[in-house]
């Protein structure tokens, strides 16, 4: 276990929305639309490409590292969902996650086709793969709610999200099962989410839907894998239906897998309760709160209780080759968090002895990042707080005045 830090502060998803946001964006060079006429000169004309907003150039880009592990980020969708393929190729990912609409309402605009077609045409012009993309689902669905009502609207959203995803080309769709609400047994709501998923799956042509597995607090379902089972057992197309697991959860519900020995142990768990060809992608996750907490609290690769180790272990596992590993991380709205644990990771994952210098030098770059940002933002929250005290307290002087 390694602990350095006792920031607290939650994941802030990465916003760039412009090609300009790249820290070399100043080197680019200034290029003319290949398909304009050029006058006649007497020296020959360079062939050049032009950089629009719905045209990136993939090499102002990082270049991302050839691996079977497709390690990536949840990364923002902010301006536009074709906005996250830049986003992802911004931090060196070679997969991503995102949310196809706002997850904090109900309703959304419709996708534009203007927005379907940079999507895909991103995705070609990166290099991405759809089976490498875990959308993640509204956290404001529960589809285990007893209430028939109160379960329908949460449906309809998942319903959208999924039809979303199939209009952009994708393959895959992650979400959080649900809860009982105190209101039914654990069997009862694993049966409503089953019967969500049959009907959404009648209602959609191909997506594959990917449960999430949770840490266990209140009424939640799926901290178990037994639960997960439960509700694959009764979907009836079982071959649209998988899981995603994330490691904070898992470790919050009691699975040790701060060892070699405890991840191969979960993984064995995992293929006699589940079965691993249901494995659609997984959630890098350290965490904050000890083994068995039940509580969800997501931390920096190798900050947390279960250690940088258990990383390794899971980046150069083969059975985690050519499936999503997505980081849900801490960023301090920082791009450049995210690019240092990509890259961590891709380095463990290449690392065939133990090597604890190597790990601990990881560590501690991530360290030093991540308290750098969180003191940043300490900073400037502090100073946006002080300002609006300031405002208040002029505007009560005045009001005295008067």
């Amino acid at each position: 276990m390694v602990q350095t830090r006792s920031f607290t502060a939650a994941a802030a998803p990465i916003t760039l929305t412009s090609s300009d946001s790249h820290p070399e964006s100043s080197k680019r060079r200034k290029v003319a639309s290949a398909d304009e006429s050029e006058p006649a000169t007497k020296k020959p004309a360079q062939k050049k490409r032009k950089k629009t907003k719905d045209e990136p150039l993939t090499e102002d880009f990082p270049v991302r590292v050839s691996s079977p592990w497709k390690i990536g980020a949840h990364v923002s969708a902010a301006g536009g969902v074709e906005n996250a393929v830049r986003n992802a190729a911004m931090v060196g990912a070679n997969a991503f996650a995102l949310f196809v609409k706002s997850q904090r309402k109900w309703d959304s605009p419709p996708l534009s086709v203007g927005n379907v077609d940079a999507f895909k045409r991103r995705m070609r012009e990166f290099g991405y793969s759809p089976k490498h993309v875990l959308p993640h689902g509204s956290y404001l669905v529960n589809l285990g709610n007893p209430d028939e009502e109160k379960r329908q609207k949460p449906f309809n959203c998942f319903l959208d999200d999924l039809q979303r995803c199939e209009q952009l080309g994708l393959e895959l769709y992650n979400f959080h099962p649900g809860s009982t609400v105190g209101q039914a047994t654990k069997e009862e709501s694993i049966a409503f989410i089953a019967e969500c998923i049959n009907n959404a799956h009648k209602a959609t042509k191909y997506i594959t839907i990917v449960i999430e597995n949770m840490a266990g607090s209140g009424n939640v379902i799926g901290s178990q894998f037994s639960e997960l089972k439960g509700i694959i057992d009764h979907v009836e197309d079982k071959t649209r239906v998988g899981v995603c697991l994330d490691t904070c959860h898992a470790f919050a519900a009691g699975y040790d897998i701060s060892t070699k020995n405890g991840w191969d142990a979960i993984l064995s768990a995992f293929d006699t309760e589940v079965g691993p060809s249901y494995l659609k992608g997984l959630h890098l996750n350290d965490s904050k709160a000890a083994l068995g907490s039940k509580k969800d609290r997501h931390e920096n690769i190798g900050l947390g209780h279960i250690g940088i180790s258990t990383f390794r272990h899971v980046v150069s596992d083969p059975r985690m080759q050519d499936i999503p590993l997505i980081l849900e991380t801490p960023t301090f709205e920082a791009i450049d968090i995210w690019t240092k644990e990509i890259s961590a990771l891709n380095c463990l994952s290449n690392l065939v002895d133990d090597v604890p210098e190597t790990e601990l030098s990881l560590v501690n770059e991530i360290t030093s990042l991540v308290r750098s940002h969180a003191t940043n933002k300490t900073g400037k929250a502090s100073k946006t707080r002080a300002r609006k005290r300031d405002a208040t307290e002029d505007q009560d002087h005045d009001s005295d005045c008067t």
